[in-house]
């Protein structure tokens, strides 16, 4: 049994739907101040992502010393800017405008542990070329997918109508929904964890 350090409706059922028997148990952190301390650090934003989700692994393996825990994070970087997922609507738009004909990479972390040491980590990353959707366009699309695309950096959901602000992308698709996961069932399958 798998152990999802992670609130994220999409990460469980990517897992449930590959066979993977999981159980979600959301470890929060505090996100913002720990990606706050390492950007002050100079940190990269796939060390930040890497840090970010295996706070949560480390904090759920405190709870559960033997299990087997996911911890899981996304980064969404624009050259040196990191995003963080939007408050509110108006910030949504803005992020959206901000991200409008640019190309941004999303980096997505996945950190195994095991008896309370991690034991596997893969960073993915995606390049995502948004297109120039009109004003008008954007504020209707915040408005039809609020509050949705509060849980996702960037205010976008690619497996929604969010797929429709983007011009090109280039990467693995589970990547951009958060989880690098053919790496992640690779490693499972390797080491006996689930049936191959």
């Amino acid at each position: 049994m798998l152990l999802l350090a992670s609130q994220s409706q999409i990460r469980l059922t990517l897992l449930q739907n590959a066979g993977v028997e999981v159980t979600a148990h959301p470890a929060p952190i505090d996100e913002d101040t720990l990606r706050e301390s390492l950007q002050a650090e100079g940190a990269t934003p796939r060390d930040i992502a890497d840090a970010l989700a295996e706070a949560k692994a480390l904090k759920l393996a405190q709870k559960h010393p033997e299990a087997l825990i996911l911890g899981c994070d996304q980064v969404l970087a624009l050259k040196d800017r990191i995003f963080a997922k939007p408050a509110t609507p108006e910030e949504a738009r803005a992020q959206l405008q901000t991200l409008t004909g640019q190309t941004h990479q999303l980096l997505s972390a996945a950190v195994l542990y095991h008896d309370s040491k991690p034991i596997w980590r893969h960073v993915g990353v995606a390049r995502m070329t948004m297109a120039t959707p009109t004003p008008a366009y954007l504020d209707g699309y915040v408005a039809r997918n609020w509050p949705a695309i509060s849980h996702s950096v960037g205010a976008y959901q690619l497996e929604s109508e969010g797929i429709r602000l983007f011009s090109q992308i280039e990467g693995d698709y589970f990547t951009v929904l958060g989880l690098p996961l053919l790496p992640l069932l690779t490693y499972l399958s390797l080491r006996g964890f689930i049936p191959s």
